[in-house]
């Protein structure tokens, strides 16, 4: 299916392009060393044959009738994919062992070929909506698939390191779990509401709120978030926004702190909406565009409303439980952690799955597409009728930015900032707590000065966890926001203590916890600044320009799970228009041979 040249395979625990190979019941064997330059084809074989070795993680679904069985405590079905391993697919693929160019059959030649650059969820899911229209390739250059999803155990409990949640009312993310045989598993989050700790105490989050955006300036008052002073300011802010409204048309896309607070005031940016996008973006209002990152917020105040109408519009606007019965939930995950999700998207997907598969170069072939993976000691190639890249903003800039024709989509996402965290995740007995945690958790403001920025209580926010750690308060702690990076230099031990210690003074919990881990997400998330809508707009025209070139992941138009499956699910619709319309192999036209990378 795809074509590799002069790879070398040393024996098994030696290291080829940074990959480590290890001799495991059900691995692959390895493979014997090819003579230098001959290239050979990948057979897709059977999915009856029984040479196959099919990793425990595929094993999810067979002719529909079974399903993974997602336990609360730690699942090895959940973990990562050793290196090497063509994990979650039916159709492995292996080398012929004789050095031969195995011819292209009729048999094994119906389906066009696509390869999706990036194992993350986004990736995932665009092979997964591609499964019945092309024979799909994922390449991740990591040792394992699923990008900011990943799980593991503390005190003997799957807890996400990642991603923690579903948003309920977006169905792209509940329906895929559907689909890929999950939705049976998936578990609300509990009604309790959450917090923010500022002025010295725990003070409720108004649930009349919009992104922060208070739509009862009444409740407001009662939580004591701002200061008479700062309440004062957003009742008189709020009956100038006609004023400002044919200004602001004029002025285009603003930050979020420049068009609310001159409706509302500072101290309303500054200590409830500011954490509401720092627990989202980790970033700063001063910096996020308003256009961007509220974007139905926007749409709603277009027509000169105050902001605070316009956010209880949208929340009157949410439709009603059926039957007068009690709210829907807002989040939802899985009882295995939500990173469950990546090994079943995977094995529905049925796409070979290549981890520790390094892209470093993309061009065009007279066969389509022409990908360099591997080292630059030792590269190996592939070929491809279509290309998915789901990649961070920096490595899809890196492969676009030598192709003739995508150099507007290079430079818009070199022009994509991203901000690096920390989750730093405790576990503590009950009886450390004077007072059992209330709540999901805590929102803290960045002008506050501390170092974690969120807390969630999850044994609270999800009965299902608290059912699987009788005994214990699990507790999430978020550190670090754009720009303190310096924070996240700290080791392990030394962050650990520092969200313990806040913890402590916000919540009063006692001695130290009964176990600890801390999880970093270098340039995780993506900074929808100002200006990001038209910087998306020029990349995707640019990518346009590119026949059988699509681009996903969280860089476009959310950074939440369902918005990335939902950019998968229109890249892999362009992906499928072109293929429908014949185009297969295109005349090359341009190389990629500088430094990219995934």
């Amino acid at each position: 299916m795809f074509r590799r040249i002069s790879r070398r395979r040393g024996p098994a625990g030696s290291s080829q392009a940074g990959v480590q190979f290890k001799s495991r019941i059900g691995d692959n064997p390895p493979h014997r060393r090819k003579p230098a330059g001959c290239a050979r084809d990948l057979p897709s074989r059977r999915r009856d044959d029984a040479h196959s070795p099919v990793p425990a993680s595929a094993v999810i679904a067979a002719a529909g009738s079974l399903r993974l069985r997602l336990g609360a405590r730690f699942s090895a079905a959940a973990a990562a994919i050793p290196p090497g391993r063509q994990a979650g697919s039916a159709r492995l693929t292996d080398w012929a062992d004789d050095g031969r160019t195995e011819p292209m059959t009729a048999a094994r030649a119906p389906r066009p070929r696509v390869a999706v650059v990036g194992g993350g969820i986004a990736g995932l899911a665009a092979a997964y909506f591609l499964r019945d229209v092309a024979a799909v390739t994922v390449f991740e250059g990591a040792a394992r698939l699923g990008g900011k999803l990943a799980v593991s155990g503390i005190a003997d409990v799957a807890v996400d390191e990642g991603a923690e949640a579903l948003l309920a009312r977006r169905p792209e993310g509940t329906g895929l779990a559907a689909e890929v045989g999950l939705g049976g598993e998936l578990r609300p989050a509990g009604p309790a509401g959450a917090a923010i700790w500022t002025r010295g105490q725990l003070r409720p989050l108004p649930r009349r709120q919009f992104m922060g955006v208070p739509a009862d300036l009444d409740e407001l008052a009662g939580s004591g978030i701002v200061s008479a002073a700062g309440l004062a300011a957003a009742r008189a802010g709020g009956q100038e926004a006609a004023d400002q409204q044919a200004g602001d048309q004029q002025a285009g896309d603003q930050s979020v702190s420049r068009y609310l607070g001159a409706r509302l005031g500072p101290e309303v940016v500054d200590r409830l909406v500011d954490p509401l996008l720092g627990g989202v973006y980790a970033g700063r209002s001063d910096q996020l565009s308003f256009e961007a990152t509220m974007p139905a917020l926007a749409a709603a105040t277009r027509d000169g409303q105050p902001v605070t109408a316009a956010a209880a519009r949208l929340l009157d606007s949410a439709p009603a439980p059926p039957g007068g019965g009690p709210p829907a939930p807002v989040f939802m995950s899985l009882p295995g952690g939500l990173a469950s999700l990546v090994p079943a998207v995977s094995a529905a997907s049925a796409a070979d799955v290549r981890t520790g598969a390094m892209v470093r170069a993309i061009e065009r072939s007279a066969r389509g597409w022409r990908l360099t993976a591997g080292s630059a000691h030792d590269p190996w190639f592939a070929e491809a009728d279509a290309v998915v890249l789901a990649l961070p903003a920096a490595p899809a800039g890196r492969l676009l930015a030598g192709l003739p024709g995508a150099a507007a989509a290079a430079a818009g996402l070199a022009e994509v900032t991203t901000a690096s965290m920390a989750i730093v995740t405790l576990a503590f007995p009950d009886t450390a707590f004077p007072v059992t945690p209330a709540g999901s958790g805590y929102l803290v403001p960045a002008v506050d000065g501390r170092a974690v920025k969120a807390v969630t209580f999850s044994t609270v926010k999800w009965p299902h966890l608290r059912a699987a750690a009788p005994g214990l308060q699990i507790i999430r702690c978020s550190v670090g926001r754009i720009g303190e990076e310096t924070l996240l230099h700290r080791d392990d031990a030394d962050l650990a203590e520092l969200a313990r210690a806040e913890l402590a003074e916000a919540t009063g919990v006692r001695g130290r916890p009964a176990a600890a881990r801390v999880t970093r997400w270098g340039g995780a998330l993506p900074q929808y600044t100002v200006g990001h809508l038209g910087r998306v707009a020029r990349i995707r025209d640019s990518v346009a320009s590119q026949p059988g070139l699509a681009v996903c992941g969280a860089v476009y138009d959310g950074v939440g799970i369902p918005a990335c499956i939902a950019s998968a699910q229109a890249a892999a619709g362009r992906i499928a228009g072109y293929l429908r319309d014949g185009h297969r192999g295109p005349a090359p036209v341009g190389s990629t041979r500088a430094a990219g990378g995934q």
